[in-house]
């Protein structure tokens, strides 16, 4: 089956028209000169062809062939290496790094949408990647000039690779519990000592050095994640010596076979510390923000990669007469002209759309937050990140993995074999709902950690500005029944009594995915708002989609019915 092929014209229109990127982008004077439709296009096309014609072509052999293990070395499936030193040789993940640092100054939104292609042509590959744009984020913030000045450059041009190492076989998403350790040497570095699990191209020969991020415990550190700091050490330090750094194994695994997810053994491994003790988590969270908002790309991308799939599938095999069609009895249709086989394609349409209409609005958010010359248009683009990101990563990867799978059933019993390539997107989909945070995870971040500590006001305010942007009466009803819900049912003392401790938390899934279909509501009241939307796809969101905001939020009022008071 063909490769996945990127629509450089579908990432235009929702940038250039839907979302108006270049309007967004002129305000921020530290971007102004590339607020040039035609430079960023040019860019998009140019990236289109490279992904196309070099990263997926190499999809099938990665996933078959698979990242390889020996003596604690890795080697990478065949054409792995030969694309990553082209990817980076042509500045590919420099487009959003500073200019003083190696890079090319572009806006966020650009590199969001090479990420959603990369991931949706070969996610085994761009997990390599993937983390780059992070611990550049991460050592450009937190590191000291020394640091600075030997590292930022190399992951800014991605001539090195990143890893981030925060698992322990024991801790897992309570970071707290880590034990790797770190003790003081005489030269102001630090000796490593410990165990990491679960890292992603920990070995591998894509780069010729990779720059390790790892959390770690000081002799003198307090329990908990207040006494984690954070330390960078490579594979190979300045005068060409390696680092005690061992990849022991890498894991046998459902899916991204071509993504070494390594064991990584540090023996008193000579590392330097970044950012201040006891604030580990701090420097982390840089890294791993940026790690969500591209984790929920994936799902954007691995969806329209299954999509494209299945979508041609349907309009070349012929099964029984389509009802309605007109054909004469005997004669077969398209199986694409089945309403069974255009619910399932134009469901997962619709959440394509509207998953990039979000993430791009989110990329253009952080650029809003660093740039804008006016406070409150950065307090307003903070919340948007802070609120969004966890929703983007959670209901788009989820939905990748079932829509991958419903884009599976599209081809009947040839999507069960290997031959037509669809069954890995259901493999390679179902571990973006575990990593960076789990789903559950996200959930509970959004609901109690960034809804109700401050009375629910930064969501209401969110509610608000959506309301005011979307011009679907139904999409401004929408969301204001949400906004009913969270001030008469959802803040602590609306139903009167002191509510369980626990109550948020049985609340939680089904907030996040409630207010992803209010997200979604939105964002198609603004497609259909600008000419050349998809209609058939806007139709079928409110047909097939919406449905689900009836389920959840009957589920959350029969979860508070339950609760005792």
């Amino acid at each position: 089956m063909n490769a996945y092929q990127p629509r450089a014209a579908a990432h235009a229109f929702v940038l250039f028209e839907v979302l108006r990127a270049h309007e967004r982008i002129a305000e921020l004077p530290a971007l102004a000169e590339h607020a040039d439709t035609a430079l960023l296009t040019q860019v998009i096309e140019e990236a289109g062809k490279f992904v196309g014609e070099v990263i997926a072509p190499i999809n099938r052999e990665g996933d078959e062939v698979g990242a390889q293990w020996k003596d604690g070395a890795v080697t990478m499936p065949p054409g792995f290496r030969d694309a990553y030193q082209a990817f980076w040789q042509a500045g590919w993940p420099s487009l959003a790094c500073a200019t003083e640092d190696g890079g090319q100054g572009l806006p966020t939104v650009v590199e969001a949408v090479l990420h959603e292609q990369l991931n949706a042509a070969n996610h085994g590959w761009t997990m390599a990647p993937g983390l780059l744009h992070g611990a550049y984020e991460c050592i450009r913030h937190h590191g000291s000039d020394a640091l600075k000045a030997r590292y930022l450059e190399k992951l800014a041009t991605g001539e090195w690779l990143a890893t981030m190492c925060l698992t322990e076989p024991h801790a897992g998403s309570d970071l707290g519990l880590a034990r790797t350790k770190a003790v003081p040497l005489a030269d102001g570095r630090f000796a490593l000592s410990g165990t990491k699990i679960f890292i992603s191209g920990g070995e591998h020969d894509l780069s010729d050095n990779i720059v390790h991020l790892v959390l770690a415990r000081l002799p003198d550190a307090p329990p908990g994640p207040k006494g984690l700091s954070l330390f960078v050490v490579p594979k190979l330090y300045e005068d060409g010596s390696r680092s005690s750094v061992h990849c022991e194994r890498i894991e046998e695994k459902m899916g991204i076979h071509a993504s070494p997810t390594c064991v990584m053994r540090f023996d008193d491994a000579a590392a330097w510390i970044v950012g201040e003790p006891g604030k580990g988590l701090n420097a982390m969270f840089v890294m791993m923000n940026a790690a969500r908002l591209l984790v929920g790309l994936q799902g954007v991308g691995l969806l329209d990669a299954a999509w494209q799939k299945a979508h041609a599938y349907a309009q070349e095999r012929r099964q029984m007469r389509a009802p309605g069609s007109g054909s004469r009895a005997g004669e077969a249709d398209f199986i694409a002209l089945h309403p069974a086989i255009q619910r399932i394609l134009d469901t997962q349409r619709a959440w394509i759309d509207a998953g990039r209409v979000i993430a791009y609005r989110t990329a253009l958010e952080l650029d809003t937050q660093k740039h804008h010359p006016d406070a409150a248009r950065r307090e307003a683009a903070a919340r948007w990140c802070s609120l969004v990101t966890p929703v983007l990563k959670s209901a788009w990867t989820e939905q990748a993995f079932s829509g991958a799978s419903a884009c599976l059933q599209v081809f009947g019993g040839h999507g069960y074999v290997r031959e037509w390539g669809i069954e890995q997107h259901v493999r390679d989909a179902r571990v973006a709902m575990i990593y960076e945070g789990t789903n559950e995870i996200q959930a509970i971040d959004l609901l109690v950690r960034k809804t109700l500590p401050d009375g629910a006001a930064s969501v209401l305010a969110l509610l608000a500005e959506l309301a005011h942007d979307a011009s679907d009466p139904r999409a401004r009803e929408a969301l204001a029944r949400f906004d009913r819900f969270v001030r008469e049912a959802l803040l602590p003392g609306a139903t009167g009594g002191d509510a369980p401790a626990d109550r948020p938390f049985w609340l939680a899934d089904d907030f996040l995915r409630a207010f992803a279909l209010l997200l979604m509501a939105w964002a198609w009241s603004r497609i259909a708002d600008t000419p050349g939307g998809d209609a058939g796809a806007q139709a079928a969101f409110w047909r097939w989609v919406w449905p689900e905001f009836e389920m959840r939020m009957s589920l959350m009022h029969n979860t508070l019915a339950a609760t005792p008071r």
